[in-house]
């Protein structure tokens, strides 16, 4: 049976991490809500998945994984459940835990690189709060960029230089990529300049898409692009 992934259809968002790892893995899964109506799918079945009174556990919010009966929501979650599943953790339960432990720190950044563009409220409109943007983000751009990205090369320097867990791939080294990648689309040149200093992690972000699933994936019609409804949005003003 596919796995079902429950997302926005329009934006990258959280559901990407996700995505990125099953498409690595060549998994066999279904993004509902980018499906045809015809076929059940689409985004009133994402509405109607959401608003079903009869899951007992409900999630706050997507991204869902449905895997037969078993429901999982949260990004880091959602990841620690496919990570043996697909091949992309270690078999040591120390391994997974760190693994997790890395993932849970992509979710911090994620969420400070969100609050940039809206640091009073998700129910503002970016405009509503440009001066609070304009004093997030220099502090994002300014602090928080280059301490994250230290950490992350630190973890490398100390593994094996290429990869954040054992000798191979997990979803953590994925998902990084992801991040920076994202960070280099919103800051462009925040994010340049602190991968300068973090040889380590920009060499990781330039060899996780030749894998050749994630190749194909990323030049496919499936990488919805960058855009100014997702987590990362592009305001050149901060970027200052």
């Amino acid at each position: 049976m596919a796995y079902e992934l429950h997302y926005w259809p329009m934006l990258q968002g959280r559901g990407e991490f996700v995505r990125l790892a099953l498409e690595d893995a060549g998994a066999d899964y279904v993004d509902v809500a980018r499906g045809s109506e015809a076929d059940g799918q689409g985004i009133g079945a994402l509405t109607r998945f959401l608003e079903d009174p009869s899951i007992p556990r409900p999630a706050f919010a997507p991204p869902v994984l449905r895997d037969g009966d078993t429901l999982v929501g949260q990004t880091a979650a959602i990841l620690l459940y496919l990570g043996p599943r697909l091949g992309l953790v270690g078999d040591a339960e120390a391994d997974r835990i760190w693994t997790h432990q890395i993932q849970l720190t992509i979710a911090d950044v994620v969420a400070e690189a969100h609050d940039t563009h809206h640091p009073i409220a998700v129910s503002l409109a970016y405009e509503e709060q440009k001066p609070e943007a304009a004093r997030r983000a220099q502090a994002f751009r300014r602090d928080r960029i280059p301490e994250f990205l230290a950490w992350f090369e630190h973890i490398l320097d100390r593994n094996d230089g290429r990869h954040l867990v054992g000798d191979r791939v997990t979803y953590a080294d994925l998902s990084l990529f992801q991040l920076v990648d994202g960070l280099l689309y919103a800051f462009p040149k925040a994010a340049a300049a602190a991968l300068a200093a973090s040889p380590k992690v920009a060499s990781l972000h330039g060899a996780i898409p030749e894998r050749p699933r994630l190749a194909a994936y990323l030049a496919s019609p499936r990488r919805i692009p960058f855009n100014q409804q997702g987590i990362f949005r592009r305001y050149p003003e901060l970027d200052a």
